[in-house]
């Protein structure tokens, strides 16, 4: 399976404008991003989890990613503790020791509450990301960038960029396959650094094949004029529907809901249950 690339299936999801998946990856983003209420991150993620289901992407396409994520968030707690173990007892002004680590280092409740709720709110985020890349075509997107006065320049690249990522990858297996034909050893029989050190022997063929075809794509764009004039037409425009301005309310009093929260309920970005 590609990463990062569109998967074309009928969902209500899929039908969505592309600009409309970006403005709700948005709103939902920064709901979670904003509020260290683990109730909220939590329903965001559940909410996130749903739409995932709902879009019918498979296991398999999302398998890599989400163990590169998990290696990431665990990565990201481990180091976060260790350098700012009293961080959690400095947010919420009280102490309550679980067990001793080791010298001076104490785990708390108040760092652990910490800890979750930054590992959920990670957790949150990314379902939303994999949703955004793996259901909205390039192209679509692209011209719903221009629609609401993005330069169709700038949409383009976007265009080109979200277009991009499957042909790395495409270009690194084939690499790998050549290289491998060739002797190189990348199986998990070699040793770690042995094939840390025959992954990189790709990377240089893998940046020479990049600039040919960044090369390639700008001649024949200039070939075809490309940018000469002010305005360009779309062939996989969309207007919005009314599930687009639905999706968009629903993001919308998600992100409010969370200010909310934040605001009136809990007085603070970050939720105290140990007053």
């Amino acid at each position: 399976m590609k990463l990062f690339s569109y998967n074309s299936v009928d969902t209500p999801i899929h039908r969505l404008s592309g600009l409309t998946k970006l403005i709700c990856f948005l709103f939902l983003t920064f709901a979670v991003m904003y509020s260290y209420d683990l109730r909220v991150v939590l329903l965001v993620m559940l909410f996130s989890i749903v739409v995932l289901w709902v879009s019918r992407i498979r296991y398999a396409q999302i398998r890599s990613m989400i163990i590169y994520v998990l290696i990431f968030i665990v990565t990201n707690a481990i180091i976060s503790f260790f350098f700012a173990p009293e961080f959690g007892v400095e947010i919420y002004g009280t102490r309550h020791e679980i067990v001793k680590l080791f010298g001076h280092v104490y785990l708390t409740q108040e760092q652990l509450l910490y800890q979750v709720t930054k590992l959920f709110k990670y957790a949150s985020v990314i379902p939303l990301g994999m949703i955004f890349l793996l259901t909205t075509n390039p192209s679509e997107f692209a011209s719903s960038l221009s629609g609401v006065g993005v330069h169709y320049k700038a949409s383009y690249a976007v265009a080109l960029t979200l277009r991009y990522f499957p042909d790395i990858q495409r270009d690194y297996r084939d690499i790998s396959l050549a290289q491998q034909a060739r002797g190189l050893d990348l199986s998990h029989k070699a040793k770690f650094m042995d094939r840390f050190k025959n992954a990189l022997l790709i990377v240089i063929p893998l940046i020479f094949s990049t600039l040919e075809r960044i090369e390639l794509i700008s001649n024949a764009m200039d070939l075809r004029g490309f940018g000469k004039g002010k305005q360009r037409t779309w062939y996989t425009a969309k207007k919005f529907s009314r599930d687009d301005y639905l999706a968009m309310l629903l993001s919308a009093l998600i992100f409010g809901g969370s200010l909310c929260v934040s605001a009136f309920l809990n007085h603070s970005r970050f939720y105290n249950p140990f007053i």
